[in-house]
């Protein structure tokens, strides 16, 4: 097997000379650079990283905790973190909780274990002390979720306001009987998007009847049964918004399923703007969130706060967008 050694003998080098090159530390002249590269190109030289990162104590690795890996929305925030993972020479280990918390909890052993430099949490269910005690000894960062009154760094959108948009551009339409899907309330961003929705009702004094406001778990299935649950009404809504798209294009299957459409008879809003929703049909009004930007903030701040480097700020809020396509029409009294 070829050592370093043997590299430092052809190239005519110390053994340190060749570390400093492989580790791209500098102050090696370019000449002595290029002779160290053609001995290690001639010799076929692979240098043992793993003893490399035992000495350095790094693993090269960071975990990404994800909810729910069949939601699609999270593709793209991990493409984000992977595309500025990669250039910075880190491999991505993802783990799923299937929306379990004690799943969630398990993942914390990989970083107690030093299995894993970093941790990007895309869920934020555990309870918050344990999140704290985690993130006071390991370089954690939060994307989409977050923790209030908490230091832990967090990349994300302004739920609140995001979904207050998408209610009153329904309501600037003359919908005033809106039905309202909501994430499972035991996470913080589907408090904060019905929030958002019940804000927007207020402002223009339009009363909430309080079995028009449904709790579904952000999956397809749920968007259609607590709309088949409006559907039901003596006086259905004439507008529903979905707290993601998942549950909106499930609403909107559960329209069509009683032979009404869309947006003709009830129009019909999301949230997250994934990439289905442009192509379904008809193409959904949603609230579109900068995922690929949000998984790549997330990992640049994790990356600083590995180097131990100095942080702007502890929160990061990232713009969202109303994007109108056809599932909202303007409503008309009949």
């Amino acid at each position: 097997m070829v050592t370093i050694s043997d590299v430092a003998k052809l190239a005519n080098v110390s053994t340190a000379t060749v570390s400093r090159v492989l580790s791209n530390s500098g102050n090696v002249k370019k000449e002595t650079t290029e002779k160290v590269l053609e001995a290690i190109q001639k010799l076929n030289y692979q240098p043992n990283i793993l003893a490399r990162q035992l000495r350095k104590l790094e693993t090269k690795t960071i975990l990404v905790v994800v909810p729910d890996i069949t939601n699609t929305f999270f593709s793209k925030v991990l493409r984000g973190i992977e595309h500025v993972a990669i250039e910075n020479d880190y491999e991505v280990l993802l783990g799923d909780t299937g929306n379990n918390v004690e799943r969630e909890r398990g993942y914390l052993d990989i970083l107690r274990q030093k299995k894993a430099d970093g941790m990007i949490l895309l869920t934020a269910r555990l309870e918050s002390h344990l999140l704290e005690e985690i993130a006071g000894e390991f370089p954690v960062v939060l994307a989409c979720e977050y923790l209030e009154g908490s230091t832990i760094p967090t990349v994300s959108i302004d739920n609140i306001s995001s979904a207050r948009k998408a209610t009153e551009y329904l309501i600037n339409l003359g919908h005033r009987r809106i039905g309202f899907i909501s994430g499972p309330l035991n996470v913080i961003l589907s408090r904060d998007r019905l929030k958002g929705f019940r804000q927007a009702m207020a402002q223009h004094n339009i009363p909430i009847e309080s079995f028009l406001v449904q709790e579904g778990d952000f999956s397809f299935e749920s968007g259609y049964n607590m709309m088949m649950k409006f559907l039901a009404l003596d006086q259905p809504p004439t507008a529903v918004f979905a707290a993601n798209d998942e549950m909106a294009i499930g609403a909107i299957k559960a329209i069509k399923s009683k032979g009404l459409h869309v947006p003709d008879d009830i129009s019909v809003v999301g949230f997250d703007d994934i990439k289905f929703s442009s192509i379904y049909e008809p193409a959904l009004t949603t609230i579109s969130q900068p995922m690929f930007e949000i998984g790549k903030k997330a990992m640049e701040l994790l990356i600083k706060l590995i180097n131990k480097d100095q942080l702007e700020k502890n929160q990061y809020i990232l713009e969202d967008q109303l994007v109108i396509r056809e599932t909202c029409k303007e409503y008309v009294s009949k």
